[in-house]
Protein backbone atom coordinates (compact mmCIF):
# COMPACT_ATOMS: atom_id res chain seq x y z
CA UNK A 1 0.00 0.00 0.00
CA UNK A 2 1.16 3.74 -0.93
CA UNK A 3 0.62 6.12 1.63
CA UNK A 4 0.47 9.27 0.24
CA UNK A 5 0.53 13.20 2.34
CA UNK A 6 -1.02 16.20 0.96
CA UNK A 7 1.35 19.07 1.46
CA UNK A 8 1.27 20.87 4.94
CA UNK A 9 0.22 24.18 3.49
CA UNK A 10 -1.46 23.08 0.29
CA UNK A 11 -3.43 26.10 -1.48
CA UNK A 12 -3.11 27.80 1.48
CA UNK A 13 -2.19 31.71 0.72
CA UNK A 14 0.17 32.62 3.39
CA UNK A 15 1.98 35.86 4.56
CA UNK A 16 5.26 36.26 5.70
CA UNK A 17 6.93 39.12 7.35
CA UNK A 18 10.97 39.49 7.54
CA UNK A 19 11.05 37.18 4.75
CA UNK A 20 13.89 38.99 2.89
CA UNK A 21 16.25 36.77 5.24
CA UNK A 22 17.67 34.34 7.87
CA UNK A 23 14.14 32.64 9.25
CA UNK A 24 11.88 34.70 7.25
CA UNK A 25 13.96 33.66 3.84
CA UNK A 26 13.92 30.11 4.57
CA UNK A 27 10.33 29.57 5.50
CA UNK A 28 9.59 31.34 2.02
CA UNK A 29 11.11 27.96 0.86
CA UNK A 30 10.26 25.55 3.08
CA UNK A 31 6.10 27.06 2.53
CA UNK A 32 6.15 27.31 -1.03
CA UNK A 33 7.69 23.47 -0.59
CA UNK A 34 4.83 22.65 1.32
CA UNK A 35 2.19 24.01 -1.02
CA UNK A 36 1.47 27.04 0.09
CA UNK A 37 1.45 30.38 -1.97
CA UNK A 38 3.79 32.77 0.00
CA UNK A 39 3.53 36.41 -0.52
CA UNK A 40 6.98 37.88 1.05
CA UNK A 41 7.04 41.24 3.36
CA UNK A 42 10.45 43.37 4.25
CA UNK A 43 12.26 46.38 3.67
CA UNK A 44 14.67 45.00 1.10
CA UNK A 45 13.14 44.58 -2.26
CA UNK A 46 16.64 43.39 -3.87
CA UNK A 47 16.27 40.71 -1.89
CA UNK A 48 12.81 39.89 -2.14
CA UNK A 49 12.54 40.18 -6.00
CA UNK A 50 15.59 37.65 -5.96
CA UNK A 51 13.90 35.03 -3.74
CA UNK A 52 10.43 35.68 -5.51
CA UNK A 53 12.25 34.51 -8.90
CA UNK A 54 13.73 31.93 -7.05
CA UNK A 55 10.73 30.39 -5.87
CA UNK A 56 8.97 31.60 -9.38
CA UNK A 57 11.49 29.23 -10.88
CA UNK A 58 10.77 26.13 -8.69
CA UNK A 59 7.01 25.96 -9.79
CA UNK A 60 5.94 28.05 -6.62
CA UNK A 61 3.14 30.97 -6.89
CA UNK A 62 4.79 34.00 -4.84
CA UNK A 63 4.38 38.24 -4.63
CA UNK A 64 6.15 40.11 -2.28
CA UNK A 65 5.42 43.66 -1.11
CA UNK A 66 8.02 46.28 0.59
CA UNK A 67 7.08 46.99 3.73
CA UNK A 68 8.16 48.09 7.35
CA UNK A 69 5.93 45.98 10.04
CA UNK A 70 6.38 49.31 12.17
CA UNK A 71 4.66 51.25 10.14
CA UNK A 72 0.92 50.80 10.66
CA UNK A 73 -0.03 51.52 6.84
CA UNK A 74 2.90 49.34 5.81
CA UNK A 75 1.54 46.08 7.55
CA UNK A 76 -2.35 46.91 6.14
CA UNK A 77 -0.79 46.98 2.91
CA UNK A 78 1.02 43.67 3.00
CA UNK A 79 -2.05 42.12 4.23
CA UNK A 80 -4.09 43.22 1.57
CA UNK A 81 -1.84 42.54 -1.32
CA UNK A 82 -2.83 38.99 -0.88
CA UNK A 83 -6.34 39.42 -0.25
CA UNK A 84 -6.06 41.41 -3.49
CA UNK A 85 -3.68 39.10 -5.51
CA UNK A 86 -5.14 35.65 -4.20
CA UNK A 87 -8.70 36.81 -2.63
CA UNK A 88 -8.14 35.97 0.80
CA UNK A 89 -5.59 35.51 3.98
CA UNK A 90 -5.56 31.92 5.57
CA UNK A 91 -2.17 31.99 7.06
CA UNK A 92 0.51 34.23 8.28
CA UNK A 93 4.04 34.04 10.00
CA UNK A 94 4.84 37.04 11.70
CA UNK A 95 8.45 36.70 11.78
CA UNK A 96 10.09 40.29 11.47
CA UNK A 97 12.24 41.11 14.29
CA UNK A 98 15.36 42.84 15.45
CA UNK A 99 18.04 42.16 18.00
CA UNK A 100 20.36 44.20 19.97
CA UNK A 101 23.67 44.86 21.98
CA UNK A 102 24.38 43.12 25.48
CA UNK A 103 24.66 46.44 26.79
CA UNK A 104 23.70 46.79 31.10
CA UNK A 105 20.22 47.81 31.33
CA UNK A 106 21.34 51.19 33.20
CA UNK A 107 23.25 52.38 30.66
CA UNK A 108 21.02 51.54 27.52
CA UNK A 109 19.72 54.56 25.43
CA UNK A 110 16.26 54.87 25.07
CA UNK A 111 16.83 54.34 20.93
CA UNK A 112 18.03 51.65 21.32
CA UNK A 113 14.91 50.06 23.61
CA UNK A 114 12.42 52.29 21.41
CA UNK A 115 13.62 50.52 17.93
CA UNK A 116 13.66 47.11 19.41
CA UNK A 117 9.84 47.36 21.26
CA UNK A 118 8.74 48.88 17.56
CA UNK A 119 9.97 46.30 15.64
CA UNK A 120 9.52 43.14 17.82
CA UNK A 121 6.26 43.90 19.70
CA UNK A 122 4.48 46.57 17.64
CA UNK A 123 4.98 45.07 14.34
CA UNK A 124 3.11 41.68 15.38
CA UNK A 125 0.21 44.13 16.82
CA UNK A 126 0.30 46.24 14.04
CA UNK A 127 0.35 42.97 11.40
CA UNK A 128 -2.38 40.41 14.10
CA UNK A 129 -4.28 43.45 13.59
CA UNK A 130 -5.05 43.47 9.84
CA UNK A 131 -4.66 39.71 9.47
CA UNK A 132 -7.26 38.81 11.96
CA UNK A 133 -9.61 41.43 9.97
CA UNK A 134 -8.56 39.86 6.64
CA UNK A 135 -9.21 36.16 8.27
CA UNK A 136 -12.28 36.93 9.95
CA UNK A 137 -13.69 36.99 6.40
CA UNK A 138 -13.00 34.08 5.41
CA UNK A 139 -16.52 32.05 5.91
CA UNK A 140 -16.37 29.01 7.82
CA UNK A 141 -12.50 28.37 7.49
CA UNK A 142 -10.95 30.83 9.82
CA UNK A 143 -7.01 31.14 9.37
CA UNK A 144 -3.74 30.79 11.43
CA UNK A 145 -1.06 32.59 12.37
CA UNK A 146 2.29 31.91 13.89
CA UNK A 147 4.37 34.50 15.59
CA UNK A 148 8.24 34.66 16.08
CA UNK A 149 9.28 34.63 20.09
CA UNK A 150 12.35 33.70 21.12
CA UNK A 151 13.32 31.22 24.00
CA UNK A 152 14.05 35.24 25.53
CA UNK A 153 10.34 35.08 25.74
CA UNK A 154 10.03 32.39 28.03
CA UNK A 155 13.81 33.02 30.08
CA UNK A 156 16.07 35.33 30.42
CA UNK A 157 19.18 34.79 28.22
CA UNK A 158 22.67 36.76 27.72
CA UNK A 159 20.71 38.76 25.43
CA UNK A 160 19.77 43.30 25.75
CA UNK A 161 16.80 43.42 28.60
CA UNK A 162 15.05 45.26 25.67
CA UNK A 163 14.87 42.21 23.52
CA UNK A 164 14.10 39.84 26.25
CA UNK A 165 10.75 41.73 27.28
CA UNK A 166 9.97 42.39 23.78
CA UNK A 167 9.32 38.29 23.32
CA UNK A 168 8.07 38.13 26.38
CA UNK A 169 5.40 40.52 24.53
CA UNK A 170 5.04 38.35 21.47
CA UNK A 171 3.78 35.37 24.01
CA UNK A 172 1.43 38.14 26.02
CA UNK A 173 -0.02 38.91 22.65
CA UNK A 174 0.10 35.47 21.28
CA UNK A 175 -1.88 33.91 24.19
CA UNK A 176 -4.49 37.50 24.10
CA UNK A 177 -5.69 37.01 20.15
CA UNK A 178 -5.67 32.54 20.63
CA UNK A 179 -8.24 33.25 22.92
CA UNK A 180 -9.92 36.00 21.77
CA UNK A 181 -10.56 34.77 18.37
CA UNK A 182 -10.86 30.75 18.57
CA UNK A 183 -14.20 30.54 18.60
CA UNK A 184 -13.99 32.30 15.38
CA UNK A 185 -11.65 29.79 13.98
CA UNK A 186 -8.42 31.67 14.06
CA UNK A 187 -5.38 29.92 15.57
CA UNK A 188 -2.65 31.62 17.05
CA UNK A 189 0.55 30.08 18.20
CA UNK A 190 4.29 31.09 18.21
CA UNK A 191 7.49 29.65 18.55
CA UNK A 192 10.20 30.28 20.93
CA UNK A 193 14.10 29.69 18.69
CA UNK A 194 16.75 29.23 20.48
CA UNK A 195 19.79 30.03 18.74
CA UNK A 196 19.58 30.50 14.96
CA UNK A 197 21.88 31.00 12.03
CA UNK A 198 21.23 34.64 10.56
CA UNK A 199 22.29 38.31 10.12
CA UNK A 200 21.23 39.15 13.63
CA UNK A 201 22.77 35.99 15.52
CA UNK A 202 26.08 36.58 13.17
CA UNK A 203 26.50 39.93 14.34
CA UNK A 204 25.75 39.13 17.64
CA UNK A 205 28.53 36.62 17.79
CA UNK A 206 30.72 39.07 15.84
CA UNK A 207 30.26 41.34 18.79
CA UNK A 208 30.49 39.07 21.82
CA UNK A 209 33.85 37.01 21.50
CA UNK A 210 33.07 33.81 23.44
CA UNK A 211 29.24 34.11 23.30
CA UNK A 212 28.47 31.80 20.59
CA UNK A 213 30.25 28.78 22.59
CA UNK A 214 28.66 29.78 25.72
CA UNK A 215 24.95 29.46 24.15
CA UNK A 216 25.65 26.41 22.85
CA UNK A 217 27.34 24.79 25.83
CA UNK A 218 24.27 25.80 27.23
CA UNK A 219 21.94 23.62 24.64
CA UNK A 220 21.33 20.18 24.91
CA UNK A 221 22.31 19.92 21.65
CA UNK A 222 25.10 22.06 21.42
CA UNK A 223 25.06 23.51 18.20
CA UNK A 224 22.80 26.59 16.65
CA UNK A 225 19.66 25.80 14.64
CA UNK A 226 19.45 26.15 11.04
CA UNK A 227 16.72 28.90 10.05
CA UNK A 228 15.22 25.56 8.11
CA UNK A 229 14.52 24.43 11.31
CA UNK A 230 12.60 26.87 12.69
CA UNK A 231 10.43 27.05 9.58
CA UNK A 232 9.25 23.34 9.82
CA UNK A 233 8.37 24.25 13.19
CA UNK A 234 5.94 27.22 11.90
CA UNK A 235 4.88 25.25 8.92
CA UNK A 236 3.51 22.40 10.68
CA UNK A 237 1.64 25.14 13.67
CA UNK A 238 -0.04 27.05 10.36
CA UNK A 239 -1.20 23.45 8.78
CA UNK A 240 -4.22 21.93 9.03
CA UNK A 241 -2.34 19.02 11.42
CA UNK A 242 -2.25 21.03 14.51
CA UNK A 243 -6.16 21.84 14.59
CA UNK A 244 -6.40 21.60 18.44
CA UNK A 245 -3.47 23.79 19.02
CA UNK A 246 -3.80 27.56 20.16
CA UNK A 247 -2.49 29.96 22.17
CA UNK A 248 0.67 27.62 22.50
CA UNK A 249 4.64 28.60 22.48
CA UNK A 250 6.49 25.98 20.72
CA UNK A 251 10.42 26.10 22.12
CA UNK A 252 12.38 25.05 18.85
CA UNK A 253 15.69 25.47 20.62
CA UNK A 254 17.97 21.92 21.04
CA UNK A 255 16.18 21.45 24.48
CA UNK A 256 17.01 24.75 25.57
CA UNK A 257 14.24 25.49 27.67
CA UNK A 258 13.35 22.62 29.57
CA UNK A 259 16.62 21.84 31.14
Amino acid sequence: MTITHTPLLHNKVTLITGASSGIGAASARVFAREGATVVLAARREERLVALVEELRAAGAEAAYVVADVTRPDDAARAVDTAVERYGRLDAAFNNAGIGGDRTPLHLMDDDVYDAIMDTNVRGVWNCLRHEIRAMLANKNTGGTIVNNSSVAGLVAIPAAAPYIAAKHAVVGLTRAAADEYAKQGIRVNAVAPGTTRSEITADWFERNPGLEEMVNGMTPQGRTAAPEEIAEAAAWLLSDRSPFLTGVVVPVDGGFVNQ
